[in-house]
């Protein structure tokens, strides 16, 4: 798919009215418990990947006006441990949107549930997602349209990671393809 939706990047953007980035921004909220812990007693990072995955898609799917598929995630970072009893606030927003794909932009903060502190910013992500039709065929999606001079940024910041994936799959096929070429196996 990721393949089919690069290519599809590259044709003519059709006629459909932008949104805002606010229009499609949300946050999730959920309080850590024990059921949520690793083997060092914090909150097992999978269960942030996953809460970090349901806010993206829930606003892929809010800019889009349908359904979106989680293509890639890039540069999943977790800045400090999770516990139980922390309230953890999932903020995401879409930062770049292509013809069929939208980079949508994810910060995790953390705050315990029972004491007035200020909030923690614990990980951060980007995620690529792809919007389909019922049939599972990307489709078109609304440009979106910074408001802020930070969404500027973090739209021209969002154009240069996709620049950056994209030679990066042009530059790992060609070395596939050059092996295979000199009759090396995988």
């Amino acid at each position: 798919m990721t393949e089919q939706a690069s290519t599809a990047e590259s044709a003519e953007i059709p006629d459909i009215p932008g949104k805002p980035i606010s229009a499609s921004r949300t946050t999730l909220s959920h309080i850590m418990t024990h059921n949520d812990t690793n083997l060092l007693g914090t909150v097992h990072g999978g269960v942030i990947m996953k809460l970090v995955d349901d806010a993206a898609g829930a606003v892929a799917g809010r800019h889009s006006g349908g359904p979106a598929v989680t293509a890639s995630m890039d540069e999943m970072a977790f800045l400090e441990p999770v516990r139980v009893g922390d309230l953890v606030h999932v903020k995401a927003q879409v930062n770049w949107t292509g013809r069929t794909s939208m980079e949508v932009g994810v910060r995790v903060l953390a705050e315990r549930w029972n004491e007035s502190t200020p909030t923690t910013q614990v990980g951060s992500a980007y995620l690529v997602f792809t919007a389909v039709d019922a049939d599972g065929k990307p489709r078109a999606v609304p440009p979106v349209l910074p408001e802020t001079d930070r969404d500027r940024r973090r739209y021209q910041e969002a154009q240069i990671r996709r620049t950056h994936r994209l030679a990066r799959r042009r530059a790992i096929r060609e070395l596939r393809e050059k092996r295979a070429a000199e009759g090396y196996a995988d």
